[in-house]
């Protein structure tokens, strides 16, 4: 896995992205407008569920009022993780906080498919208790993955010995 992450590195398509000064710090502000707009998206749907947001409206209304903005943003969000990645691929490679995260959003994007399965039909204003318990854990899987994209740069002092870094 490292070598590999070396041999990126060394490619002139890293090269290009690490010697363009303005773009790492362009590519992380929008990655991180995109985390924002997907999470804002998952909280107003979970706030839906849990009968704080638009109780008076159908949950099928909710989720198609914020759904595209949650899709698009993860596209966008992808789009720039990937050539961030391209640019530093050891600092990522080596960072369990990297690994996690991805974890994580694979769990959150599939968590979230299950809430609008689980919530679709459901008509009334409050949701069935294990709907609302779900919910809650999907905001708190996105709080996570917040948290672990910015503990990315903090990775060895976050994890110490766990990072792996230390073994790269």
């Amino acid at each position: 896995m490292f070598e590999l992450a070396r041999q990126l590195g060394t490619s002139g398509l890293s090269q290009a992205i690490q010697s363009t000064l303005w773009l790492t710090p362009l590519l992380q502000a929008i990655h991180i407008l995109m985390i924002g707009i997907v999470f804002i998206s998952v909280l107003m749907v979970v706030l839906r569920i849990l009968g704080r947001y638009r109780a008076d409206e159908p949950f099928t209304a909710i989720w198609q009022r914020f759904a595209p903005w949650m899709w698009w943003a993860l596209a966008v969000m992808a789009a720039t993780g990937l050539v961030l990645i391209i640019g530093e691929p050891l600092r990522e490679a080596s960072a369990l906080s990297f690994w996690l995260k991805m974890a994580l959003i694979l769990v959150g994007v599939l968590s979230v498919l299950g809430l609008r399965r689980a919530a679709a039909g459901f008509t009334g204003t409050s949701m069935p208790f294990g709907t609302r318990l779900a919910a809650t854990v999907v905001l708190v899987v996105w709080i996570a993955i917040i948290y672990l994209g910015r503990s990315i740069a903090y990775d060895a002092e976050i994890w110490g010995s766990w990072s792996l870094g230390v073994y790269a």
